[in-house]
């Protein structure tokens, strides 16, 4: 059994004295892991950095076996670990990725978006407005999507101010009434209302947090959410 792909390298980990299993999110494979040989080595080190775009080529005598990479470099983002917010959000998002995904099942249009935001995490700038855009995609993918488009109750656009914590409908001022104290806070930067605060952008990680955590993480065997993410949320709520 063998392929070829292009992917991130989601985490590298030594197995005996020379080689690492290093797993990577693929275009056409998904989630997969593989040896390398010699993987453990000075000139490999510096490629088998998370966050790192390769080529690669898996090879094993069955399907369900581990298997090995055989790894080329594509692009480098070493310059990621310069910056300490965004090698927090390299973290998080690597974790997540691991957390969430079965492994070996693809999920091109995650991947498609995971690659962009890889590319602006290595470029500076903005990118957290676009994390939490990939965590609302991330959500959709796996099947907990959220609604925001009207309000669960009345059916209006205007006024949306909340989410069910059940259903991930938004629910407007006037649907709320007496309920509101139960339901979750709705940022207008989800509402692509104006630019978006940094104080607007850690309440919606704290609302898409409540969904990683509450609803999609129970089903993957009710785990806790990887603790990389938080310490993303805590450093960007001491900027804001």
């Amino acid at each position: 059994m063998d392929w070829q792909d292009h992917g991130t390298i989601l985490s590298a980990r030594p197995h005996g004295e020379s080689s690492m299993i290093v797993e990577l999110f693929t275009a056409g494979h998904g989630r997969h892991a593989g040896v390398v040989r010699g993987g453990a080595s000075r000139k490999m080190a510096g490629i088998l950095q998370p966050g790192n775009r390769v080529s690669a080529a898996w090879r094993a005598r069955l399907e369900d076996h581990l298997g090995s990479y055989t790894l080329e470099p594509l692009q480098s983002r070493a310059v990621i670990l310069s910056d300490r917010t965004a090698l927090a959000g390299l973290n998080a998002v690597c974790a997540l990725l691991r957390f969430t995904l079965p492994e070996r099942e693809p999920h091109e249009s995650l991947f498609a978006s995971s690659e962009r935001l890889f590319d602006a995490l290595a470029e500076g700038g903005d990118w957290v407005p676009g994390y939490l855009r990939w965590e609302l995609g991330l959500l959709e993918e796996m099947g907990y999507g959220l609604d925001l488009g009207s309000c669960a109750v009345t059916g209006s656009r205007d006024d949306l101010a909340y989410v069910s914590p059940r259903s991930g409908r938004a629910v407007s001022r006037a649907g709320a009434g007496e309920w509101a104290p139960k339901l979750l806070p709705l940022p207008l930067c989800l509402l692509g209302q104006g630019p978006a605060s940094l104080t607007e952008i850690v309440q919606g990680l704290r609302l898409t947090g409540f969904f990683l955590g509450e609803r999609m993480a129970p089903d993957l065997g009710d785990r806790p959410l990887p603790e990389a993410r938080q310490r993303l949320v805590d450093l960007l709520a001491r900027q804001g």
